[in-house]
């Protein structure tokens, strides 16, 4: 890809009419398996935490760009959060719930039922869902225009049956 490859919306291009017969989704087997197998070469050539780096930052970018091309930026918290609940639960990326929301200090809670990253994987003793931490961080950031930090702290591969983030503004 040369330099002037870089993403932007436009190149997801116009799914409608490039899969009239097949449609817009596919089975969550092969997400996981491209992002799963692409993860696991990119670990191979440069190690586990740079992988995990540029894992993350691919979410950031995917949450950025979501958020400003499919989200209304401008709503209060509470509708914002409805809006990206309904978004997220329509596009079967995961089911959002707000456990706990200090919006002075830009701590939250959230967990995310069903997740298209890791709900069903067998219990691995490790948190996987890097790219939704950076997704969760882009969506915030873009809406907020402030920095966050976010954090897996409960995964379906650490025997838990939803996702928690654990999510910091960076104040």
């Amino acid at each position: 890809m040369s330099k002037e490859n870089k993403f932007e919306w436009w190149r997801l291009g116009d799914i409608a009419e490039g899969r009239e017969n097949l449609g817009p989704e596919m089975p969550v087997i092969l997400y996981r398996l491209m992002q799963y197998t692409i993860s696991d070469v990119i670990c191979e050539t440069i190690g586990d935490a740079q992988a995990e780096e540029i894992t993350r930052r691919a979410g950031f970018r995917a949450g950025v760009a979501m958020a400003e091309n499919m989200l209304d930026l401008t709503l209060d918290f509470d509708a914002f959060i409805s809006q990206l609940q309904k978004t997220m639960k329509d596009m079967k990326i995961g089911v959002l719930k707000i456990e706990r929301a200090d919006l002075e200090k830009l701590q939250i809670t959230l967990t995310i039922d069903e997740d298209l990253d890791c709900s069903g994987l067998p219990v691995l003793g490790e948190t996987v869902c890097i790219y939704d931490e950076g997704f969760i961080a882009g969506i915030l950031e873009a809406y907020t225009k402030k920095e966050f930090s976010v954090k897996e702290i409960d995964c379906w591969a650490t025997g838990g049956r939803t996702c928690r983030f654990d999510v910091r503004g960076n104040v």
